[in-house]
């Protein structure tokens, strides 16, 4: 049988991608640089956020609403969080998490395109793409074909506003030609994915709750219910839209 939904549009770091704390890690670096007022419990809060944001709220919270110096600033902070990441990154190769390769196969197998989004910039995106091998077949607009792991990735700067607005899913669908989003289907781990997939209209909005964020702290937004791993997804997907055959 045919599946209901065209397009799952996925986030990265914590949801596809193993969350080994590096995010965290590299948003505290620069932010003992700058001397800025924050913790982890606040980070956390803005995680899947495009990360020039993170770092003009933190800017606007130390020096105030307007002030003519917060983008310079976060563009510096920026700078700091980058080469701390990619440094890491050089050391400690990305990782899948469970389930992932075995959903992605499920999903091309039945003909449904597979969006990667992320609040990282495309440098470190790609990056990652790489080390996991999901980067076969992409083009210059990094879109793939029948023969690639994935169908398309976008990146936060790559779009007019990052997560929590919808731009990054919106756009993934433009580029794979899906234009109802009662066709597609979001998964994120964080708040900013959960309301991302809430304004685009999605058919069906999932948290996965073994990343940055437990089911209790995203329980306050906009789901249709949470997995805990990928290898979940399946048979969830199944009993939500009441699937009498799913097969990998």
């Amino acid at each position: 049988m045919s599946l209901p939904f065209d397009l799952v549009v996925f986030d990265m770091s914590g949801t596809t991608v193993k969350d080994q704390n590096e995010v965290m890690e590299s948003f505290l670096e620069a932010a003992t640089h700058y001397d800025l007022n924050t913790d982890p419990t606040h980070l956390n809060t803005m995680m899947g956020w495009s990360k020039i944001e993170v770092f003009r709220k933190l800017w606007t919270e130390k020096l105030g609403e307007g002030h003519p110096e917060i983008e310079i600033r976060a563009q510096k902070a920026l700078q700091v969080f980058k080469k701390h990441l990619r440094a890491w990154y050089d050391t400690n190769p990305a990782q899948p998490n469970p389930g992932v390769e075995e959903v992605f196969d499920w999903l091309k197998k039945n003909k449904v395109k597979i969006a990667l989004t992320t609040g990282f910039y495309r440098e470190v995106t790609n990056q990652i793409l790489q080390q996991l091998g999901w980067d076969i077949g992409l083009d210059s607009n990094h879109m793939g074909n029948e023969a690639s792991i994935i169908s398309v990735s976008i990146s936060s700067d790559e779009v007019e506003h990052g997560r929590p607005e919808p731009d990054m899913l919106l756009k993934a669908m433009r580029m794979l030609g899906v234009k109802d989003p009662k066709r597609v289907i979001k998964v994120g781990d964080t708040p900013a994915d959960l309301i991302a997939g809430h304004k685009a209209g999605v058919l069906l909005n999932i948290g996965i709750t073994s990343g940055t964020h437990t089911e209790a702290e995203l329980s306050a937004y906009p789901n249709d219910g949470f997995v805990f791993t990928l290898s979940q997804l399946k048979s969830f997907v199944a009993q939500k839209l009441s699937l009498e055959s799913v097969e990998f």
